[in-house]
């Protein structure tokens, strides 16, 4: 889509790229329709039903994000199409494997494709807009606008202003310093100690050299190819989130909000900073940018749908009932039997001491992976007190945003329990045997970093009891003692029950 370089004296399009240098393919959890759907619920508008909607992935790569929803959601419809003919045919390998029938990847050119696709109900750009050329970016937006369903919800990430101005610079620096060299790996290494060097050169204590610093531990986390295309990239465009908007309403489409809800530290639950954009501005958009200054944010998640909706911008507590509430914190005892502790997936931990909420969240983190209704959360509420649905509702919500909670409203084909033979979904043991990662029914990305664990995930087909499962792994694994294996077998399983990885 964008002409790009890997030999810097011979440029060649965006195509031949990402055939030439792979880009791994992810699960993208918030790009998943449930949470799409729940979003959307939340600010007024009726969103499809998840099992039966119709999902397009704009430059869906290999197909890595769209894959496991067409096995989760086995009566939906996926279609996906990227640039790059190689990845696309390596994704086509992968349905052919698993044996879909409800999902089509094919290779095409977003400026050539249009109203044949039909519509969707849900549609996916990730990655994209901030990466291509202004003709690109607009063919994207129009796009959605042509395709998308009355109700329908369009997500679109991209790389933001001001955060992103840093990351500007930087890239700049890199590919200056690497130059006419060709090598992929080459140019990543030369690139990240360049940038290592100028910190050193920085004082310690000072601004620019902690700024340095922040940005090499993004550099440093990143897989090579990843920060190959997205930091060596011929097109990095980021954008006012305003402007982005601005954008969007072109095409018809306008701004529902963004694919989570903010974190309880965000500035617009700063009573004084509010008072400060109220002040400034009514408008909606003007305030959310001027949120944005203050975050220093640099990349966003956005929500779109079309422009004729009228949005609630609080939350209607009636759309509650059809909620789906999950939680995978872990429960641990506090000081005393009054109070809870709850370790959240970020590793950041949690005390609670007042009763209707624990006595919630112990519900929850009992059921997971699986999930819970509203009348049963609120039956729980109501023994403690609180009878009404609005504040019932608001509660939830509270937790939501305190990520102790998730919302849904799909729950995935789980087992549910740990049944005598487990079986593992059909997408995570094909990434077992060649992938460090694989992703839950969840659409949550897990690492599969222990070789043991790999090896087991691939044996769980249904048809192996403990025994046999233990047998199978001492002939992979006859180094192990016996005894270790044995004892890690049932942690071992259970993990990857509450991993949300055995389908039912």
């Amino acid at each position: 889509m964008a002409p790009d370089s890997i030999h810097s004296e011979e440029p060649v399009s965006e195509k031949f790229v990402y055939d030439a240098v792979e880009y791994p393919g992810f699960a993208y959890a918030h790009t998943h329709p449930d949470q799409l759907a729940v979003m959307a619920l939340l600010y007024g508008l009726e969103p499809p039903p998840v099992a039966t909607c119709r999902v397009l992935e704009i430059a869906c790569n290999e197909g890595a994000n769209l894959i496991p929803m067409a096995y989760a959601i086995p009566g939906a419809e996926f279609v996906g199409f990227d640039l790059a003919p190689e990845c696309v045919a390596r994704g086509q390998q992968r349905i052919s494997e698993l044996g879909l029938k409800n999902i089509r990847l094919f290779a095409a050119d977003l400026l050539k494709v249009g109203p044949e696709l039909g519509e969707f109900d849900y549609i996916i750009a990730h990655g994209l807009y901030a990466w291509v050329p202004e003709p690109v970016s607009d063919r994207l937006l129009a796009l959605c606008g042509e395709l998308l369903t009355p109700n329908g919800v369009a997500f679109v990430s991209y790389n933001a202003l001001p955060g992103s101005y840093l990351r500007l610079m930087l890239r700049e620096m890199m590919l200056f310093r690497t130059r006419g060299i060709a090598d992929p790996d080459e140019r990543i290494k030369a690139g990240v100690d360049f940038i290592a060097a100028v910190a050193e050169t920085q004082p310690e204590g000072k601004v620019n050299r902690a700024l340095f610093e922040e940005q090499l531990k993004r550099l440093s986390v990143k897989r090579p190819h990843v920060l190959f295309h997205d930091d060596f990239s011929a097109a990095y465009r980021p954008v006012l989130f305003s402007r982005f908007i601005e954008h969007a309403s072109r095409h018809g489409l306008q701004y529902l909000t963004e694919s989570e809800l903010p974190n309880p530290n965000d500035p617009c639950f700063k009573p004084e900073f509010q008072r400060v954009i109220h002040a400034a501005s009514t408008d909606l958009i003007a305030q959310e940018q001027m949120l944005d200054f203050a975050r220093m944010r640099s990349y966003r998640e956005t929500l779109l749908c079309r422009s004729h909706h009228q949005l609630k911008r609080k939350f209607p507590p009636d759309a509650f009932d059809r909620v789906l509430f999950a939680s995978s914190v872990v429960s641990e005892a506090a000081e005393n039997d009054s109070a809870r502790f709850y370790t959240l997936s970020t590793g950041s931990k949690l005390r609670c001491v007042q009763a209707p909420t624990i006595a919630v969240m112990e519900k929850l983190t009992a059921a997971w992976p699986h999930t819970v209704t509203f009348n049963e959360l609120a039956s729980i509420l109501a023994e403690h007190g609180l009878n009404d649905p609005g504040k019932t509702a608001m509660l939830l919500l509270q937790l939501a945003t305190a990520q102790m909670l998730e919302l849904h409203l799909w729950a995935p084909p789980l087992a549910k329990e740990l049944s005598e033979r487990p079986r593992a979904t059909a997408t995570s043991r094909l990434d077992a045997r060649s992938r460090d990662y694989t992703s839950t029914l969840w659409h949550v990305q897990l690492d599969l970093t222990d070789e043991v664990g790999r090896h087991c995930l691939q044996l769980l087909d249904g048809t192996r009891d403990r025994a046999a499962l233990l047998e199978a792994i001492k002939i992979q694994f006859p180094q192990i003692l016996v005894e270790e294996l044995e004892q890690s077998m049932e942690p071992n399983l259970r993990f990857v029950y509450r991993a949300g990885l055995l389908e039912a």
